[in-house]
């Protein structure tokens, strides 16, 4: 065994070709550009597997990892998305956005001495290659219940939801409130990360499955819970997100070209400002941008900024590097591309001009103290360290709340203080009968595959309640 793992080790980690730094931060094409055939098969020869495999222990989907990747191995790439298809209905997806370096490869026995196996490419290699070259296969159908499941936001979590659900043959009709599905998947992030076509097929998948989707529908609004159950659904999962933008509440916040990432990235993402000159979305263009905050968020409005026109762009973060919510790839694309990192630093106000427009940020500089309740070690001003930051536009990308567009309207739901849903963190039961939540509205903004871990326990929960009553 441990000369065959030894052999494994001798093929080095194969990389995936990327756009060049100083073409893609001008362009909004995808920077990572796939697999070949011959690299992933080359890769997938590197997987060990393990009889009691480890890298499945942290996926919150369950996916046979190395039962998938032996069939790339094989070249049988159909059997590879057959096989993911049991557990994850968002593969594509998942392949580019799910942090698996503190996932499924952070587990990997390989990275205990070098580089893990690259899960990831593979997840998205055998999405993709199905896309453009498979016979249009959908995972099977089974006999219908006739129970009818209405799933509130067509976020990950809800896409999990409702495909797991109408695999086990219920009825189930996502409810949207924008005009397009895919919530973050298409207003967050950006399309050099993730490419609307990707998102889009995915619930094209989920139709031809019997999904049914309506957008333009805001729950809570145009129709409530309550009146989702007099129409005659059985259960109703709530997986709106936390779409409520959140601030630094310091002088000069309310300057003009000071914006939240909520609506920078939905102007420039779902109303497709990325796409000037063929629509013409409204959106700033500053040439001189600061962004706050370090999370993948940040990164992917400093990243839009740049590929704007931006000519400097800086990233202002309280904490250290070591401290960075956000992916270490996203980090490392950033910085290739000429985003500047401002560590240790605090926005203190912002200045502006006689017209009110924002001209400079004062910050100070902070020093690392003892660990606080996020387990980060808590940021420190020092005295007398202010400085200014230049600066014609600013976006804040510090987190996001609650959305309360739904739980205002919705009796005998229990909120926690912050105004997110209690739900059983194993069923995803609320306090009102038959309802189901989470995601980011029970959680707080998290990563997509954790909202869709979520999506995969409330999916039990709903079938057996389905099945067998509350």
């Amino acid at each position: 065994m441990a000369q065959k793992a030894g052999k494994k080790e001798k093929i080095p980690r194969q990389g995936m070709p990327e756009q060049k730094p100083e073409v893609r931060r001008r362009n909004f094409k995808e920077v990572p550009l796939g697999y070949t055939r011959e690299l992933a098969m080359k890769e997938a020869e590197r997987c060990l597997q393990c009889k009691k495999p480890s890298c499945m222990e942290d996926c919150p989907v369950s996916v046979d990892i190395p039962g998938f990747i032996k069939f790339i191995k094989e070249g049988d790439f159909s059997g590879a998305i057959h096989k993911i298809w049991e557990k994850n209905a968002l593969p594509a997806v998942c392949g580019r956005v799910c942090p698996q370096e503190m996932q499924c490869e952070g587990n990997c026995i390989l990275g205990k001495k070098g580089e893990p196996v690259a899960i990831g490419n593979l997840e998205r290699f055998v999405a993709d290659y199905e896309r453009e070259n498979g016979k249009g296969d959908i995972p099977e159908k089974v006999e219908r219940t006739g129970k009818r499941v209405a799933v509130v936001g067509s976020g990950p979590s809800g896409l999990t939801v409702a495909g797991d659900l109408v695999l086990k043959g219920h009825d189930v009709t996502i409810f949207e409130a924008f005009h397009k599905p895919g919530g973050v998947l298409v207003y967050g992030i950006p399309e050099f990360r993730l490419p609307k076509d990707i998102v889009y097929s995915e619930v094209k998948t989920l139709e031809k499955l019997g999904v049914k989707l309506e957008c333009n529908n805001v729950v809570g609004r145009s129709v409530s819970v309550d009146e989702l159950f007099e129409q005659g659904y059985d259960a109703v999962y709530i997986g709106v997100g936390a779409g409520l933008p959140s601030f630094l509440n310091i002088p000069g916040e309310n300057s003009i070209g000071v914006y939240s990432a909520n609506e920078y990235l939905t102007r420039a993402n779902l109303m497709k400002a990325y796409l000037f000159p063929e629509y013409d979305t409204p959106i700033a263009r500053g040439k001189n941008v600061v962004v706050l905050g370090a999370g993948n968020v940040a990164m992917d409005s400093a990243r839009t900024a740049m590929r704007l026109g931006a000519d400097k762009v800086r990233i202002v973060y309280r904490r250290s590097r070591q401290e960075m919510p956000a992916r270490s790839a996203e980090i490392h694309h950033a910085e290739e591309e000429g985003i500047e990192f401002y560590l240790l630093t605090a926005p203190t106000r912002f200045i502006s001009d006689d017209a009110g427009r924002v001209i400079s940020m004062e910050c100070l500089k902070m020093e690392l103290g003892e660990p606080d309740d996020s387990g980060r070690r808590r940021p420190i001003p020092i005295e007398g360290s202010e400085f200014e930051l230049e600066c014609d536009m600013a976006v804040i990308a510090v987190g996001a709340g609650a959305n309360p567009l739904l739980t205002q309207s919705t009796e005998d739901i229990e909120l926690s203080k912050w105004g997110y849903i209690i739900a059983d963190p194993d069923t995803g039961k609320t306090t009102k009968k038959a309802v189901w939540a989470g995601g980011d509205i029970v959680s707080g903004q998290a990563t997509v595959i954790l909202a869709m871990g979520a999506g995969r326990k409330v999916s039990d929960s709903i079938d057996n309640y389905l099945k067998w009553g509350w």
